[in-house]
């Protein structure tokens, strides 16, 4: 019943893409209307491949979002630049919808709700592990 009412709705979906990595280069990104995904792997090497999400995956992570309550979620959960000498890392995460668009810039180190930013840590594990497992699963 929520879903039905919701100002993000499934039918209207275009894409998600998710970016992170340090605040000066955001090099880890994926675009789910293009495919194109790259990351730096345990080597500090860049890795860019296509992986492409189907309908279902993309479902799932419109109804985790909308779970999670990210269609709430402040634009900016921006933390200090650094905390204890290290950069954290940024994400941003868009969905993005005929009508309407929702971005929301998260720091790592956001002193903000202990919900909210479970919330986000929630999303970001999710989209991550969608990507990946399609990424093994197109690797077989």
């Amino acid at each position: 019943m929520m879903l039905k009412n919701a100002p993000y709705k499934f039918t209207e979906f275009d894409s998600m893409n998710i970016q992170y990595g340090n605040r000066d280069s955001l090099i880890n990104k994926y675009d789910s209307k293009t495919g194109d995904y790259q990351y730096l792997n345990n080597r500090d090497s860049l890795v860019k491949k296509h992986v492409h999400l189907n309908q279902k995956d993309l479902l799932y992570l419109h109804r985790k979002a909308a779970d999670l309550g990210f269609w709430d979620f402040p634009a900016n959960e921006i933390g200090d630049s650094l905390r204890n000498g290290a950069k954290p890392l940024r994400y941003i995460i868009e969905f993005k919808y005929k009508r309407k668009n929702k971005r929301v810039v998260f720091d790592a180190n956001f002193d903000g709700d202990p919900r909210l930013v479970d919330a986000n840590q929630n999303l970001i594990k999710e989209i991550t592990q969608v990507i990946e497992t399609e990424e093994a699963n197109q690797k077989k």
